[in-house]
């Protein structure tokens, strides 16, 4: 699922910077709300988020569990936090609980 996620953003990047996409973009920074806190499942989460093209680890508040991210081409931001919930934390709470 991360391998396929990689490479559909190397290509969403690459059609950016190339100047291929038929909109203009915009960046920015999403906070997203966590139950993870072990140690190691947040550096996996980190290595994921990182590893993918066209986003950033940018910040994490341990103390209310707040992940914030920066998104290169940021449309939608309640699907960005649907997105890492779901298909990033939840297996990786299953793993590190």
């Amino acid at each position: 699922m991360v391998l396929k996620d990689i490479v559909l953003s190397n290509i969403a990047v690459a059609r950016i910077v190339l100047g291929l996409g038929q909109r203009s973009w915009t960046s920015g920074f999403v906070e997203i709300p966590l139950e993870l806190r072990d140690p190691y499942g947040l550096a996996a989460l980190a290595c994921i988020i990182t590893s993918t093209p066209g986003t950033l680890w940018a910040d994490f508040d341990a103390g209310n569990g707040v992940l914030t991210i920066h998104v290169l081409d940021l449309v939608d931001r309640s699907e960005w936090i649907h997105t890492i919930k779901e298909r990033y934390e939840r297996p990786l709470l299953e793993i590190f609980a």
